[in-house]
């Protein structure tokens, strides 16, 4: 199989977001809480070892910057321009689960966008 780093290394869009316990986006729901996860994007890429990362947020807010794996758990999102509300450029994320086509990342602080929650971000590709 092949290493996190390369498995990792694409272009990902919200399937479905929690705040907290509560899911407030589905794909395709028709009664989200927050329809503008619809916009999410986390483009990860690797080009000849270097990382770099393109976020886009539910509020249309895009960040870039450099991505690193702290072993295969951890998914760190550094140096990002402009820097996240609190976050002094990094966003760290625990990899719950990881297979081809999906991912699920877990938030590892509470995002003041969304009121001081811990997120959970299933993700797909494409």
């Amino acid at each position: 199989m092949k290493p996190v780093s390369e498995r990792i290394a694409k272009a990902w869009t919200a399937e479905s977001v929690k705040h907290g316990p509560t899911v407030v986006y589905t794909r395709g729901g028709s009664t989200n809480a927050v329809p503008a996860y619809s916009a999410f994007r986390l483009t990860l890429n690797d080009a000849s070892g270097t990382k770099t990362v393109s976020y886009t947020e539910f509020d249309g807010s895009t960040f870039s910057g450099t991505w690193e794996l702290d072993g295969d758990s951890k998914l760190i999102l550094r140096e990002l321009t402009p820097q996240p509300t609190g976050s002094g450029g990094t966003v760290e994320f625990t990899i719950t689960s990881l297979d081809d086509a999906r991912l699920i990342l877990t938030r590892l602080k509470s995002s003041p966008k969304t009121g001081g929650t811990i997120n959970e971000y299933t993700l797909s590709n494409p």
